[in-house]
């Protein structure tokens, strides 16, 4: 299976997860906190939209700009590229802190963050789809909080699914200690 494929499937999951474990939960659930400093369910997912409106749109200019015919299979790496992957891999379990604009706590969301959340997903599969004619290599993704800064396309695709995938665990966990809480 190809990164791409391999990215696709995942996107999808997440779907289905949000989907049926946290979209149905009723609006004082989706906005429920372990503490005060800590993110809710929305938050969780409005962090995720608010990198959505940055991200989809400098991938879709980068894979546009570079879909000449000569797709190139697979991702190669830079050492930034490395370093941002392992910072968001959900594997990774040390918290870092988010730039200011993209730290939506304490924000007041209801379901259309759910939905914008669908929207991006769609978005996604739909880039990842057009990527399998781009050139993964080239460095043409601008960092968000750094645009001198560019990330090549195939890492820029994986960096944002890997995020939203540390992030949609996020969320899960908050769920769960609702349900505990609820349970005490």
């Amino acid at each position: 299976m190809s990164t791409l494929e391999q990215l696709t499937q995942s996107i999808r999951s997440l779907q289905q997860t949000v989907a049926t474990d946290l979209a149905p939960l009723a609006l004082p659930s989706l906005n429920f906190k372990t503490n005060p400093d800590s993110w809710s369910i929305l938050e969780c997912l409005e962090h995720l939209n608010r990198y959505s409106r940055y991200y989809n749109p400098a991938l879709a200019k980068a894979i546009e700009n570079n879909s000449d015919g000569t797709y190139v299979q697979g991702i190669s790496y830079s050492w930034f590229g490395k370093k941002s992957l392992e910072m968001v891999r959900p594997q990774n379990t040390k918290k870092h802190k988010t730039v200011k604009h993209m730290n939506p706590i304490n924000s007041s969301l209801g379901r259309a963050t759910v939905e914008e959340f669908e929207q991006h997903q769609a978005e996604l599969l739909r880039l990842l789809q057009n990527a399998k004619k781009a050139n993964l290599h080239k460095k043409a993704v601008p960092v968000e909080f750094f645009k001198l800064l560019k990330l090549r396309i195939g890492e820029a695709l994986e960096f944002v699914v890997l995020h939203e995938e540390r992030h949609i665990q996020q969320a899960l966990r908050v769920k769960s200690q609702l349900a505990q809480q609820a349970a005490a």
